[in-house]
């Protein structure tokens, strides 16, 4: 016998909990996906037993593994196209002649995954911004998964992810081959730091950012928690900042913080002064 419909409510509900990641009944099937192997590991003989485990002992690290697996989202090297078109040729262009004086620049990905947005931003300063040579330049990627924060710092990737959204000449330059695996180059690494942090958390010290790219996450986040997201970036970014969010999400949730907007078919955002 398989999962119950209350088996189903409890694992999404501790999920919502731990990480205000809200995930839809229509994509049950992805917990026997992800979970099956944490369950074995576990010692349970099913997704069902399992559950039962995690009810009756409530233990924080299997809790702990329970969300990792299922927060962990696909994400691939310049995911989208668009938006990096976007900080190309105006964002970027923007922040390097407001912050000539200083010579310094900060980046933040938020809800980082395993490191490939970073990383894309990283080769994009490299490739088309010489003029950053000699900046103090950091991107800051953090994540709700350390699963995923050891491997965007490990920089290391398979065939098939470096095949996902990096042109050739990129790969061939920016990464190093090492039999089936491709490892980031120094240059880049060096630019990157990535962190744990839970968006809905109290979050670690982070720096203040120029640039924030919040892609992809906030769709799985409840209203009231979209709204405390958006506060605590607002506050991580700089006067003159900017801020990214996947092409299907919206800053409708604060529109006394931020104003949108548009080019490349893209939005984005600039924080509203505070009165």
């Amino acid at each position: 016998m398989g999962c119950s419909d209350s088996d189903y409510a409890y694992l999404r509900q501790l999920v919502l909990s731990e990480s205000a990641n809200l995930i839809d009944p229509s994509r049950n099937a992805l917990f026997e996906t992800r979970l099956t192997p944490i369950a074995r590991m576990a010692g349970a003989s099913s997704l069902e037993d399992f559950v039962n485990l995690l009810r009756i002992e409530r233990t924080p690290q299997l809790h702990r593994a329970v969300v990792e697996a299922m927060t962990i989202n696909e994400t691939s090297f310049f995911r989208d196209g668009k938006p990096f078109d976007v900080l190309r040729e105006t964002i970027l262009p923007s922040l390097i002649e407001k912050n000539a004086a200083q010579r310094k620049l900060r980046v933040w990905s938020a809800a980082s995954s395993t490191g490939q947005e970073a990383y894309s931003v990283a080769m994009l300063v490299r490739e088309h911004f010489p003029e950053l040579t000699g900046w103090d330049v950091k991107i800051v990627g953090t994540d709700i998964s350390r699963q995923v924060v050891e491997y965007a710092q490990r920089g290391r990737y398979r065939r098939i992810e470096v095949n996902r959204g990096l042109p050739a000449r990129m790969l061939v330059k920016y990464l190093v081959r090492d039999g089936d695996e491709w490892q980031v180059a120094p240059q880049l690494q060096d630019m990157c730091e990535f962190l744990y942090a839970n968006l809905c958390a109290p979050m670690p010290k982070l720096p203040l950012f120029d640039l924030v790219m919040l892609r992809n996450v906030l769709l799985y986040f409840p209203e009231q928690d979209r709204s405390c997201v958006f506060s605590d970036v607002y506050r991580q970014i700089v006067r003159g900042g900017y801020l990214m969010l996947g092409a299907a999400e919206q800053a409708e949730d604060s529109t006394n913080l931020f104003q949108a907007e548009f080019a490349r078919e893209c939005y984005y955002y600039r924080p509203i002064p505070a009165s």
